[in-house]
C-alpha cells in the first residue's frame, strides 16, 4: 500500500488517498482515520446479495470475492477517528459516532492502524447509525467486573441524551435499583453540548466547534469544525446548511477550509435528509461551466447540472472527501470522474474509503 503524504496547511490530499496508508506509526503526528464511509444500511446492500438482480450489482458482489480490507466498496457506518498528537508528543484518540458497525470497525481498523483505546467520543446525532455501537464501547475499555474504571467522556446534545437514555438506560443509570444485579457495562461520562452551539468543546485537548445543520427540515444534526493549523469540517448527515453554519465554513465567510468531509448519499437525484452527488458538487464548486461540460461529457441528465447551478460559489474548500455513500458508488470509477471534475474546478474532491488514514497537521 502506498504512503499518504501529510496534509499540512496549503498541501493537497493527492492521488494517494486511493490507498490506505500503511506506514510505521511510531513517531507519527496527528492523523484522520476513516472507520466507516457508508450509509446507514452499509455496503454491500444485503438485498443485492439475497435477491440479486440480473445483471447483479457489481459493487455489492465484490464483497463475495474481495476481502473487505482490500475492497474500497465495502463501507461501514460513517465514523471518523482522530488520532491527535499534542505538542508533547502524546496521542489521544477521539471518535466521532459509534454506529451499528462499530465492533467490526474496531476489529478491522483499530488493529490495522494500531489504535490502543478511545479517549473521547463525540456524537453528531442519535440515529441508529451513529449510536447503536455504544454498548460495545466496553470492549475497548479496561476490564472490570465491578465497573470500577475511569469513564470515557462522551459529548452530545440534550436531545441525543434523552433518546439514548431510552435506548440504553443501563448506560446512563447512576445507581442500581433495589435488588438489581451489577453487570459489566460501558462506563461513560455524559457531557452535554449547549444548545446555542456557539461555545467550543475540548475533547482530549482538541478544540471542536459544533456546526448545526439540517438533516431533513425537522431535524438538527451536528457537524464539527476542528484543527488550528489545518481547518477541517466533518459533516456526515446534512440536507441543508443554515446560513450561520455556512458562513463559518465558507471561503467567502469566516475562511476557507483545508478539508471538508461531507455527506454524499446517492450518485444521482436528490434526497430529503441527505446531500447527494449533484448537490455536493454544487456545494464545493466555484465554477459552473466546467461542471456543465463534464455532465454533458458523461451523458448524464441535464437536470443534474441545473441543481448544481442553484448552489454555485458556496463553501469552496481547498479539498473535500465524501462519505456516507450507498452501493450506487463504485470507488475507482467514480473517483476517476471526480478527479477530472477536480482538475477543471481547481478543488480536489474524492470519495473516501474505509480504513483511509490521512496524516494531518492539527
Amino acid at each position: 500500500m502506498e504512503n499518504q503524504k501529510p496534509l499540512q496547511n496549503g498541501n493537497k490530499v493527492d492521488d494517494n488517498l486511493l490507498a490506505v496508508d500503511n506506514r510505521d506509526r511510531d513517531g507519527d503526528g496527528s492523523a484522520l482515520i476513516f472507520l466507516g464511509t457508508g450509509c446507514s444500511s452499509a455496503v454491500p446492500n444485503a438485498m443485492c446479495l439475497i435477491q440479486p438482480s440480473d445483471p447483479p450489482c457489481h459493487v455489492c458482489f465484490q464483497s463475495l470475492s474481495i476481502p473487505p480490507d482490500r475492497n474500497p466498496n465495502y463501507r461501514c457506518n460513517t465514523s471518523l477517528l482522530i488520532d491527535y498528537c499534542s505538542s508533547n508528543g502524546k496521542h489521544n484518540y477521539v471518535i466521532i459516532d459509534v454506529g451499528k458497525t462499530f465492533r467490526e470497525q474496531v476489529l478491522r481498523w483499530f488493529t490495522f492502524h494500531k489504535i490502543p483505546r478511545i479517549d473521547s467520543i463525540i456524537l453528531t446525532h442519535e440515529h441508529a447509525d451513529a449510536v447503536l455501537g455504544l454498548d460495545d464501547i466496553r470492549a475497548v475499555q479496561p476490564h472490570s467486573p465491578t465497573n470500577d474504571i475511569d469513564p470515557t467522556a462522551i459529548y452530545l446534545t440534550q436531545y441525543a441524551m434523552d433518546s439514548i437514555a431510552t435506548k440504553f438506560p443501563y448506560l446512563v443509570q447512576k445507581k442500581l435499583r433495589e435488588g438489581q444485579e451489577l453487570r459489566r457495562v460501558a462506563q461513560l461520562d455524559w457531557r452535554i453540548i449547549e444548545e446555542q452551539y456557539d461555545k467550543p468543546l475540548f475533547a482530549s485537548g482538541l478544540k471542536f466547534v459544533p456546526l448545526p445543520v439540517m438533516h431533513g427540515e425537522d431535524y438538527i444534526c451536528l457537524g464539527f469544525l476542528f484543527g488550528e493549523k489545518c481547518k477541517v469540517a466533518y459533516i456526515s448527515d446534512v440536507s441543508r446548511f443554515p446560513s450561520n453554519t455556512e458562513y463559518v465554513i465558507s471561503k467567502n465567510g469566516a475562511g476557507q477550509l483545508d478539508l471538508l468531509i461531507l455527506d454524499c448519499l446517492y450518485k444521482r437525484g436528490s434526497h430529503n435528509v441527505h446531500l447527494c452527488l449533484p448537490q455536493v458538487c454544487s456545494t464545493v464548486s466555484n465554477n459552473s461551466s466546467s461542471f456543465i461540460y463534464m455532465v454533458r461529457d458523461r451523458s448524464c441528465s441535464i437536470r443534474l447540472f441545473l441543481q448544481t447551478l442553484e448552489a454555485l460559489k458556496r463553501i469552496c474548500p481547498k479539498q473535500a472527501l465524501l462519505i456516507g455513500m450507498t452501493h450506487e458508488f463504485d470507488h475507482e470509477k467514480d473517483n476517476e470522474f471526480l478527479m477530472e471534475w477536480s482538475e477543471r474546478e481547481g478543488i480536489h474532491v474524492q470519495l473516501a474509503r474505509d480504513g483511509l488514514r490521512v496524516p494531518i497537521d492539527l
